[in-house]
């Protein structure tokens, strides 16, 4: 009955993609970990362990997620992803919405430390994997800037304002939600015009 009353939901839901296309990218893929910060993200665990992110909550997140980051001035919104895999995704979410990034080593003090020449003073951070780029998390905690982030099944949510529940590793997982992100901030700004696609977001194998 639980389903049947979840698939009417899902009906009346309207998805920024067709389910198909988030299930085909992989991005409900979580780890054999479940944190207590994701447990309400979760839709089930699978047979080998795995458990499995509810893509209507990360749909909807995206959606809050675009409208949050497109109040800020697009050069004060920074972009962090140590992990190979999220750099490509990062990288071309900067050049369409017109955001910084850091990909890579995080240089400690990049937020605290205005002695630094890579010091930087953004509104809001943007992370790919909190457990990864815990630096950045912790300074933009220390200088009270809120953090946006990424979050798989075995991450903590400590610190961070606002989470986006999906797998936070896979290639073509991560491709998607950045496109999505890029493609929702640029129809709240109004722009038309959005060439992209999501191969053009994917990093390389």
């Amino acid at each position: 009955m639980i389903e049947k009353e979840r698939m009417v939901r899902d009906l009346e839901y309207e998805y920024l993609v067709p389910p198909d296309e988030y299930l085909a990218a992989g991005v409900h893929i979580g780890t054999q970990v479940k944190t207590g910060d994701m447990k309400k993200f979760i839709y089930k665990v699978r047979p080998d362990g795995l458990y499995v992110l509810d893509i209507r909550h990360l749909d909807e997140r995206i959606k809050v997620a675009a409208k949050f980051l497109s109040r800020f001035e697009p050069s004060k919104i920074l972009l962090v992803a140590a992990r190979q895999y999220g750099q490509k995704p990062i990288m071309m979410f900067s050049k369409v919405v017109g955001s910084n990034y850091i990909v890579g080593r995080f240089i400690p003090g990049t937020l605290t430390n205005p002695m630094l020449k890579e010091y930087m003073e953004p509104d809001v951070v943007f992370v790919n994997d909190p457990a990864i780029d815990t630096q950045a998390v912790q300074e933009a905690t220390d200088v009270g800037i809120p953090v946006v982030a990424l979050c798989d099944s075995n991450n903590s949510a400590a610190n961070i304002d606002l989470v986006i529940p999906t797998n936070n590793k896979g290639r073509k997982a991560l491709a998607l939600v950045y496109w999505l992100l890029a493609k929702e901030i640029v129809k709240i700004k109004g722009i038309a015009d959005f060439p992209y696609s999501v191969e053009d977001f994917e990093a390389e194998l």
